[in-house]
């Protein structure tokens, strides 16, 4: 690093003083804090984005969103090259600076780590950053601190894409790197073009058309799902708490919200009875669909993204068994199809899916984690409860579907195998695959539905989940539980997992787990069992258990 670069960093960082008590860390939200004190660390987050670009050759994004987090809060993450995740392995350096107490020691940091993984500042290629902001009032400042971080890197340029939702950034990252168009509106016309397909390929028997109400979260999905909508007529959507609205950002409004509470968004009561409904979080990136009763006060009927899993994968499987049935296994190609989910999944989609004949696997809790697990299939797709979720094609069977049904169409044109091969290239351009997306999700559970013929009840009724209860028990230490398995067996300390095992088969259907907190000095508690009183006796009983063997005599 030569001395023209070093004095940049040092100017540029002076003006980004870290607030005292400020110890951000980062996880799978990026940086997320109070707006007000978050602008030192988005700047440092454009260093470490310009970094990474030179490091990989590649393009990389930074998104300002805190999702489903109150409007006071904002937040930073970034968008690797295949448009998901900050690598693991970069984590330790982005917590590292963004707690440098001076820009002295930003600076010795810096050097360190560009020295360390051997990043050359030679211009060659210079590192572009692609930036974006959710609906915030706080996302025009931070990014101004983002740019100001990205450009503190020499040669580095950084490109505003506007108010975007946290998918649409990522597509655009991941686009831009596969050498694709990478525009905003380069993703709505993928996204209808492939909802468009999909729908002159469903069997006009089964087709039908009722409307759906979508809760906005007042946040940015609103107002793209209504962009979208204009561009697919063949869609009886209503959008509610749109950004555009006067409503507040995910306040008694939004995915999270209507997941957790399991009551109906601000604007939606017993008068939209009988209607398909669903709700987007504030940047678009989880979603969850739900039915108002009658009554008022009482319970929606829930379908999480362990139910829009479960569509996504009947729909697959059905594709797969026409391209299957007279295909020539010798010359052919079995698809492996995925399926991955983490501990916190109900157990009756787990079972579900297990019936269908599925390889159903879990991960450590994270999206990082279940993102890594599907990209080693064919077809690989995971979602959380909570509606954060997609599919992931691997680009070989992708290339083998694109030759399958070149073939068919020439030889057996219109046949279900030859429809089939379409679907699923289809499938492939509207999910979006770099990261969960609502707006993507959205079209495909509309479409699949379409293509089944099948109404919200009959989709609900597929499973029905096992009553369940989640605890947190303070502790004075939280690495004192070691846990294995995907989180599901605890190996430290010893015996508590018998211990929860014992109890856990007083139950019929008694299922039970603990995990530490990533981010407190909390063990978190899962259980579930036939009915609910059982699964609120199991997770207390396992609560006390856990307050016993780490002795903090807390809960």
């Amino acid at each position: 690093m030569n001395e023209a670069q070093k004095s940049l960093l040092l100017d540029s960082s002076s003006r980004f003083v870290i607030p005292q008590g400020v110890k951000p860390s980062y996880g799978t939200a990026g940086f997320r804090e109070d707006a007000s004190i978050l602008s030192s660390t988005v700047y440092r987050v454009g260093i470490l984005a310009a970094l990474r670009s030179l490091k990989t050759q590649s393009v990389i994004g930074v998104m300002i969103t805190a999702s489903h987090n109150k409007v006071s809060d904002n937040g930073v993450k970034i968008a690797d090259p295949n448009g998901g995740m900050l690598s693991q392995h970069w984590e330790p350096f982005a917590d590292a600076i963004a707690n440098a107490s001076s820009p002295q020691q930003l600076l010795q940091l810096i050097n360190e780590f560009v020295e360390k993984e051997s990043i050359s500042f030679d211009g060659v290629r210079p590192a572009e950053i692609l930036l974006g902001r959710d609906t915030r009032p706080s996302g025009e400042a931070l990014l101004e601190a983002a740019r100001q971080g990205v450009t503190s890197i020499v040669g580095a340029v950084a490109s505003d894409m506007g108010i975007l939702t946290t998918p649409q950034l990522h597509w655009m990252v991941r686009a831009r790197n596969k050498g694709i168009k990478a525009s905003e509106q380069d993703y709505f016309e993928q996204l209808s073009n492939s909802f468009k397909c999909l729908m002159d390929l469903i069997p006009t028997e089964r087709s039908k058309s009722d409307k759906l109400v979508v809760d906005g979260a007042n946040g940015v999905g609103g107002a793209k799902l209504q962009i979208l909508h204009k561009l697919l007529n063949v869609l009886d959507i209503e959008v509610r708490n749109s950004s555009e609205d006067d409503g507040v950002l995910n306040d008694g409004v939004g995915a999270d919200y209507v997941q957790k509470e399991k009551v109906a968004p601000r604007s939606f009561g017993s008068k939209d009875a009988g209607i398909r409904c669903a709700s987007l979080d504030g940047d678009a990136d989880r979603l969850v669909y739900f039915s108002v009763p009658p009554e008022s006060n009482a319970q929606i009927n829930l379908v999480d993204g362990d139910k829009i899993l479960s569509l996504f994968a009947v729909f697959i499987r059905e594709q797969l068994s026409f391209l299957n049935e007279k295909e020539d296994l010798k010359n052919g190609h079995k698809a492996r199809l995925g399926i991955v989910q983490t501990a916190y999944a109900n157990g009756a989609s787990t079972n579900y899916l297990k019936h269908l004949g599925l390889e159903v696997n879990l991960t450590p809790t994270g999206v990082k984690y279940l993102h890594e697990k599907a990209a080693e299939f064919d077809i690989g797709i995971y979602f959380e409860a909570n509606g954060h979720g997609t599919i992931l094609f691997s680009e070989s069977f992708i290339e083998w579907l694109e030759v399958r049904s070149r073939e068919l169409s020439s030889g057996s044109k219109g046949s279900d195998a030859e429809k089939a091969a379409l679907r699923l290239l289809a499938v492939g351009k509207l999910i979006n695959q770099a990261v969960g997306d609502a707006l993507s999700g959205v079209l495909l559970v509309e479409v699949i539905l379409k293509h089944m013929g099948w109404s919200m009840h009959r989709w609900n009724d597929l499973y029905h989940d096992l009553p369940s209860r989640q605890l947190k028990v303070k502790v004075a230490d939280r690495t004192a539980v070691v846990t294995a398995n995907a989180e599901t067996v605890v190996v430290r300390p010893p015996g508590l997992q018998e211990a929860i095992n014992t109890e856990a088969a007083k139950y019929t259907q008694g299922r039970c787990f603990v995990r530490p907190s990533g981010t407190e000095d909390v063990v978190r508690v899962y259980a579930e069992a036939s009915t609910q009183e059982a699964a609120d006796t199991l997770a207390n009983c396992v609560a006390k258990l856990v307050d016993q063997f780490l002795g903090s005599n807390s809960s």
